[in-house]
Formats: structure tokens, C-alpha cells, sequence
């Protein structure tokens, strides 16, 4: 039987190699860059010596004396190249001389930015090195190892810095919705479970934009205040609405920050609450009178509906029935806000969906090698443009605030 396919000495497929694969177009570009870039450089170097060419004599005192080639590999979009980079020596003031260095073309640079920037791409699109390292193979034509990758990956870290220390105190921000998500990360060589403490902000124009990210143990009342005065401290102003999910720990260090500050329990994760309180035959009906009464068109169809889901459950299983009243005026926040907001303001989705794109992200990696790069992991996601997020609906209405009471009536 005829072979198709061969395997070459570094374990990679060999199918698309050989004569029958020589694109003459793409050597001859790769020809014409090489070409280029060595005439950049000299053009550099000939500007530094004080615009002296190759084989001209100074009519002064030399800025500088060229000083031979240097061979040089550098990956690009463009494949890899072979350049033969000019040397030289500058004059000091001192008297001495130094190695002139390229600012187009950094000392030790093996790859152009645009190709740190794929391969980082790659990376944040959810794809582990390995696989990094087999998909551009063909493209760099040398090693994309896993020391490459991270190389590459952790120079987004002065980016990540600047963002961490961001001035909040432009931003218009009238909402936040907040909530934490559990990730694997090695510390101290083992595998252990971090949070991630998310904080997400509305605009006034709707737009929703990542405030901060931090990882923590967990999700207790002082990691999440150690995130809010973090925000605070970089100039946020008092929200004038939050969405939560209901830990107990963020309910109070919120409650001791901003306890005038309107809450809005997330009515997705209460209602999967009630359904742990109740056996698996009464789930669909538990749920069928759960929605009818959170997306009632009305805040006096709330109110109605409410009290009838009350009445029922009690008598059917009262645990249910304790756990809608555990949540209190809280769970209907959103009332407070023209109707055309609810849809956005009753649930914490918009954070959620975040994390399971994230959790995606990460799939092909089971444990990530630190809790910083975690959180580092999630905000590229967003700065990269790998994810986007929409303007929340109802947006036009934004610059109304809450009104001041609930108009439901709690008793039934």
C-alpha cells in the first residue's frame, strides 16, 4: 500500500513538504524581504554614523566606524529569513566607543512582533502550546516550543500592569455587576483551585467594560473587599446599581462600603437555590411558577404572583417557600428601574458568560502554571479582542436613576 504521509526526525508530518510543495512566490517574497529589512538597517546605521555610507570617508571626526556582519535569523509573517545585520562602533563623549545597537531590530530578537503577537494569539484563542508549536511550524520554519509561547505571552505583562493601575476616576460607571469564578492553577508544585474575583461596570452609554480581576483563595468578605477598595482607591465613584450572586461574603463587604446602594440579587442562581430545596418531581413546576413570577410584565403582576407562589409552596414544601423569602426585597431590585432595563438587570448573566468562555479558553489546559497568569489570561481575552461584550439592553435608559423604593409589597 502507498505511503501518503511521511514523519520527519522531530516528530512532525512530512505532507506537506518536498518539491511538490515549493511555492516559487513565496520564495521569491522571501527574498525581496530579506532584501529589505538588510536595507533598513543599513539606512539605520548609516543615519547613526552621522549620515557616512558604506565605503565613504569622513570629512570630521567620525560619529562612528562599521565593524563587519553579524548573521541573524528572524521569523516573521513573511517566514524565516537569514540576514547578515551590519556592525559598527560609536564614538562616547568620553573618548570611548560602543556597540551600536538596531532599534528596528532588538538585540537577541529571534521573531518580529507580529509574530509574538500570533503566537500569543493562538494561545489566548484556547489552543496549548503543543499545539501552538504544530500549527506554526510551517510558518517559522525553527522551534515554537513551550518556552516560546510563554516568552511570548508573558510580554503582555507590562500591558497588564498599566491596566491594573488604571485611573477609574473618567470612567461613568452606573452599574457593576460582580461575581467570582473557581480556576486549577500550580502552586508550590501542586494543583490547587484559586478565585477569580471578576468586577464588571456599565456605562452610562451601556457599554460594558472589565474593571478588575484578582485572584484570591476565595470569595470571602475580605478578598472581595480587597478588590472593591482597590477600585475605590484608583478613583471609581459609587455605583448606582449592583448585580450579585448572592455569597454571602460580597454581600457583606458591599453592604459595609456602599449600604445605600441598590442590590440585585441574581434571580438565575436564586432560582436554582429553590430547586435544591425541593425533590426532582416538583422541579418543572417550581420552575414554570418561578418565571412566571420574575418575568411578569408588571411590578403589580410581580407582586401578585408572588404571593401566590408563596401560598402554593408552602403547603407543598415549605423549604421552597423560605428559601424566595430568604432573599427578601432584594431579589426584585430590578423593579426599581424602568422596565426596559429589567432584561439586563435581573441576572448576572453578562459576568457568567465571561467565565464560561474563559473556562473554554483554558479547556485544552488543565492546570494553569500560575494564579497570576490566570487572571492575566482573562483580561487579555477581553483586551485582545478574543472576546467582546455588547451594550446591555435597555442602555437608553441608563441615565434615569433607581427609583427610591420597590413598588412590591413583600407581605403575603
Amino acid at each position: 500500500m502507498k505511503e501518503h504521509s511521511t514523519t520527519t526526525s522531530d516528530g512532525t508530518t512530512g505532507l506537506f513538504t518536498g518539491e511538490a510543495w515549493f511555492d516559487p512566490i513565496e520564495v521569491g517574497i522571501r527574498d525581496r524581504v530579506r532584501g529589505f529589512i538588510q536595507e533598513l538597517l543599513e539606512q539605520e546605521l548609516t543615519a547613526a554614523l552621522g549620515g557616512r555610507s558604506k565605503h565613504e570617508r569622513a570629512a570630521e571626526p567620525p560619529k562612528g566606524y562599521r565593524n563587519g556582519t553579524r548573521e541573524r535569523e528572524l521569523t516573521g509573517s513573511f517566514g524565516a529569513v537569514q540576514l547578515s545585520v551590519p556592525r559598527a562602533r560609536l564614538a562616547d563623549k568620553d573618548g570611548g566607543t560602543r556597540e551600536w545597537r538596531s532599534e528596528a531590530l532588538p538585540r537577541y530578537a529571534r521573531r518580529s512582533r507580529q509574530v509574538e503577537a500570533l503566537i500569543a494569539g493562538a494561545y489566548l484563542a484556547g489552543t496549548n502550546t503543543r499545539r501552538v508549536k504544530r500549527a506554526l511550524a510551517p510558518l517559522s520554519k525553527s522551534a515554537v516550543g513551550k518556552d516560546v509561547v510563554s516568552r511570548a505571552w508573558r510580554k503582555v505583562h507590562t500591558d497588564w500592569d498599566a491596566w491594573m493601575k488604571q485611573d477609574l476616576a473618567g470612567e461613568d460607571i452606573v452599574r457593576l455587576v460582580l461575581d467570582g469564578t473557581v480556576v486549577r492553577v500550580r502552586l508550590d508544585r501542586k494543583a490547587t483551585n484559586i478565585s477569580l474575583l471578576v468586577v464588571l461596570g456599565v456605562r452610562e452609554d451601556g457599554q460594558k467594560v472589565l474593571l478588575s480581576v484578582k485572584n484570591m483563595g476565595g470569595e470571602s468578605e475580605a478578598a472581595w473587599r480587597s478588590v472593591l477598595d482597590d477600585l475605590v482607591g484608583r478613583g471609581l465613584r459609587t455605583p448606582e446599581f449592583l448585580m450579585v450572586d448572592g455569597g454571602a461574603g460580597l454581600d457583606r463587604a458591599l453592604a459595609a462600603l456602599w449600604p445605600d446602594v441598590p442590590v440585585q440579587r441574581c434571580t438565575v442562581h436564586k432560582h436554582r437555590n429553590l430547586l435544591a430545596h425541593a425533590p426532582d418531581g416538583l422541579h418543572d413546576e417550581i420552575s414554570a411558577d418561578y418565571t412566571d413570577m420574575i418575568y411578569a410584565a408588571t411590578a403589580a403582576e410581580v407582586q401578585q404572583r408572588r404571593r401566590v407562589f408563596l401560598r402554593k409552596w408552602r403547603l407543598r414544601c415549605p423549604a421552597v417557600a423560605t428559601s424566595l423569602e430568604e432573599a427578601g426585597e432584594r431579589l426584585f431590585s430590578f423593579l426599581r428601574l424602568p422596565p426596559s432595563q429589567w432584561k439586563s438587570a435581573r441576572t448576572t448573566n453578562a459576568i457568567e458568560r465571561l467565565h464560561e468562555e474563559f473556562k473554554r479558553r483554558i479547556k485544552t489546559q488543565t492546570v494553569l502554571p500560575s494564579a497570576e497568569t490566570a487572571a492575566m489570561l482573562f483580561w487579555a481575552l477581553l483586551a485582545s479582542g478574543q472576546i467582546t461584550m455588547r451594550k446591555v439592553d435597555g442602555w437608553q435608559t441608563l441615565a434615569e436613576a433607581p427609583s427610591a423604593i420597590i413598588p412590591l409589597d413583600l407581605a403575603a
